[in-house]
């Protein structure tokens, strides 16, 4: 039985190059009319490195968020400061990484079916092998098999 939705990424020499691209245009004059994507600015819990990373925005009702299965997602495990560089300025956020699976495939859910297939395809790095929306479950399932998680950035308290 093939999965309903799959995690599928470009090729790491692309996502490289693009990266780099996006990590000088963000915080430039030219970044204010870029709202696709956002510079995330953090250091590591156990390394004490600053990373500065080029993700997709996505936004709700309450506010931005990040959807990745990246492993940096777990520098926001309890909760910790960013430097957010979205639509030409950098703002000082919190970001914590949601553990609960329910609420994390929701999220995805929601995000999938407001993007449509070909959009969550680009924006989200996913593939849809059955050629539909997943249900609730299978989005679970994948969320759970594949560990993708998301970061809920906010204001700064």
């Amino acid at each position: 039985m093939t999965a309903a939705v799959t995690g599928h990424q470009p090729p790491a020499p692309l996502v490289k190059t693009f990266n780099a691209v996006l990590r000088v245009l963000l915080p430039s004059p030219l970044g204010r009319g870029v709202r696709e994507f956002l510079l995330l600015g953090f250091t590591g819990r156990r390394s004490g490195r600053r990373y500065r990373i080029p993700v997709t925005a996505h936004r709700d009702a309450a506010g931005l968020y990040v959807l990745t299965p990246a492993g940096w997602r777990l520098n926001f495990t309890g909760g910790a400061d960013a430097d957010v560089t979205f639509a030409g300025r950098t703002t000082r956020m919190h970001g914590v990484l949601l553990d609960d699976g329910p609420a994390v495939a929701r999220l995805y859910l929601d995000r999938i079916t407001e993007l449509g297939l070909r959009g969550a395809a680009r924006q989200i790095g996913l593939a849809f092998p059955a050629g539909r929306l997943p249900t609730l479950g299978e989005v679970t399932e994948f969320v759970r098999r594949e560990h993708f998680g998301v970061v809920r950035l906010s204001g700064k308290t």
